[in-house]
This record gives structure tokens, sequence and C-alpha cells, in this order.
């Protein structure tokens, strides 16, 4: 029997989650939810079939009974979302980041575990087969690491529009930044031991006290250090925007991935990948490189709809053959709390111990 999956949030993520459940024969959508008719709408035109609509979640919920339930709405109802769908005995596949506080993270996590249920949250990088080979090929570097990652997106119109609905709630720093804090940890296996962060209010369009610009720095148990910056509005450059570098004892790889003049603000842009690009820092007699660098082509990486479809597998596995999740849930809680401590830095002026 196919897992009754019912789809919340009908934005970016919403569509490309719903169309993974709707290709696959493991999940059956029971219905879609948002708040506004045409999300729906457009949804529903680009799969093909009428699915049962709701603009209210609790009444989705009650009317559906899915076995599962997909998350893709603002970070301000993901705690709340959540634990709805755990008390009717649903699994869970929600969107990063975990929630809008390391208390709310940690509530989400022990509501799941008491309910003996499954989350997935959406840490697509995980699944991107470059940004894996990635990973791997750094923790071969040595340590310590120097990690300098960024994306920087440019955005005008109804992109604009949403990421100014995402700022009502939390920073860029802290929305994108949990992905490559992630993959920083994953890179180090190390604890992270402090953070700081630097950050401009660029658009009078903004809540008070709110920054659409930021960078944050954390450094590691084990000596090695990184940074991430993250920039959007229509007043961001695309000069630099795209960055993901990684330095240590034994060489440096980055990837190459969107060039000068691609649209940035698209749901493409977090995982693009044309190319990864080693280099050997070891030297031979005469004091010249001994090896040239190496070339790794991702010309045949998948789409993000294709990462998503991805992901739709790990959680309908993790289902299905009961998989433990407990670290998975953890390195979301540790991510999410590096970030918010960068955020905290912000505000405050001062590095935070953690």
């Amino acid at each position: 029997m196919p897992v009754k999956v019912l789809v919340v949030g009908c934005g970016n993520m919403g569509k490309s989650h719903a169309k993974a459940y709707h290709s696959m024969e493991g999940f059956e959508i029971v219905g879609l939810v948002s708040r506004g008719e045409k999300s729906r709408q457009d949804l529903i035109e680009i799969l093909g079939h009428d699915y049962p609509q709701f603009s209210d979640y609790a009444e989705a919920l009650e009317q559906t009974k899915p076995d599962a339930v997909s998350i893709n709405t603002y970070p301000d109802t993901h705690a709340e979302y959540t634990k709805k769908a755990f008390g009717a005995g649903a699994h869970v596949f929600l969107e990063k980041p975990i929630a809008e506080s390391v208390e709310e993270a940690q509530e989400i996590v022990a509501a799941a575990r008491e309910a003996n249920l499954k989350l997935v949250i959406g840490y697509i990088l995980r699944v991107h087969p470059s940004w894996m080979k990635f990973i791997e090929v750094a923790q071969g570097l040595g340590k310590p690491l120097v990690m300098r990652m960024n994306l920087n997106q440019q955005s005008s119109g109804k992109n604009w529009e949403t990421h100014k609905c995402l700022m009502n709630s939390m920073s860029p720093i802290v929305d994108c930044g949990v992905h490559y804090v992630d993959v920083m940890c994953q890179m180090t296996r190390s604890k992270p031991v402090r953070v700081s962060a630097i950050g401009a209010r660029l658009s009078e369009e903004l809540n008070e006290g709110m920054y659409n610009y930021g960078q944050l720095q954390v450094s590691f148990e084990d000596g090695s250090v990184g940074w991430y910056e993250a920039g959007w509005g229509p007043m961001m450059s695309e000069v630099a925007f795209f960055v993901k570098d990684v330095v240590g004892p034994k060489g440096c790889v980055n990837i190459t991935g969107m060039k000068e003049g691609e649209e940035t603000d698209d749901v493409d842009a977090h995982s693009k990948a044309e190319s990864i690009k080693l280099h050997h820092s070891e030297l031979d007699e005469n004091g010249e490189f001994s090896k040239p660098d190496e070339i790794i082509d991702c010309a045949d990486e998948p789409d993000h709809d294709g990462l998503c479809y991805r992901e739709q597998e790990v959680f309908l596995n993790a289902i299905t053959d009961d998989v433990d999740l407990s670290d998975h849930m953890d390195d979301a809680v540790n991510s999410l709390r590096i970030v918010l401590a960068a955020d905290e830095a912000f505000k405050t002026g001062k590095t935070v111990e953690l």
C-alpha cells in the first residue's frame, strides 16, 4: 500500500516535492494545502490531476487522515504544523530550517521520538552527488580546514517578495546558512566552539531589526574555521556570489557552479554544480607541484526536481524500512543552533561561545 501524503505549502519547494510524490509508486497524494487558491491550482495544472484542496491545515489533517505530511511552509509554522502531524499519527517531511528556535527544534525532535514517527528534514545537499563528493574530497585534505562558502541572490519581482516573506521570521544567514553549516560539520566531523557574525540592513522594506545581508564565522574544536555569506534583494551584487571553497594542509577543493549572468534567485541556485576542482599542495624536489589539478565533471547531475525526488526516496525508505534517524535529527538541531548563534552574535556585536 502506498504511503498517503498530505502536501502542505505549494510554493517552489512544495511543488517540487509534490511532483516527486505524484510520480512515485510508494506515495499517494491525498490533499494539497495552501493559504492561497492560486498556488494550489497552479500545482494541480502542473501535476495534471485534481487532488483534494484545502486552505485550512487542521481541516485537511482531519479529512484526509494521512500516513505522512510534507511541510513546505514558512519557518514560523514549522513547529506548530509538525506537532499537529505527529499528533495525528503521521510521519513528517519538513523543509529546512527545522524551526525558528533551538527550543522549538528540540521539541519537534522530542515529539518525533515520543510518537515513534519519522522526521526527515529537507537538507537537499545531503542527497546531491556533487556535494557528497565535495564533502568526501574535503575530508581528505587534512586538518585544520578553512571552509569558505556563500550564495548571494540578486532577487526582484516575486522572488524578492518571497525573500521578504522569509525575512519576516529569519535572516538569510539563518534560513540558507543551515545548509552550509551542516556541510561544514560533515567536513570537519568536529565540534563547533564559537560563532561570530556581521550583517547589514540594505532595504527599508524590511521589518525593524531584520537584515538582508550577513556573514557568519564559525570555529571548530579541531582548529578548522569556516565562513558563510548570504544576501538577498535587488541591490545584491553578482560579483563573487557563488563561492564553495575548502582549503586544508594537503590542498584545496572547490565547486564551480553558476556563472556571472545566470539567474541567482531561482531554486536551483543552492545546489548547482558544474565541476569540482581538486588542487594538491604536494611539491617535488624542485619545489614545484608534483601532481596536476583534478577536474571532476558534474555535467550529468540531477536538477532541482530530481534532487527533491531523491529526498522523497529517503523519506519513503525511512518509513518503510524503519530507518533510525537519530543522527539526522540531531544534526538538524546542531546546524540551527550554530546559525542562530550567528544571528545573536550580529545583534549583540559579541562572539557567542557554544
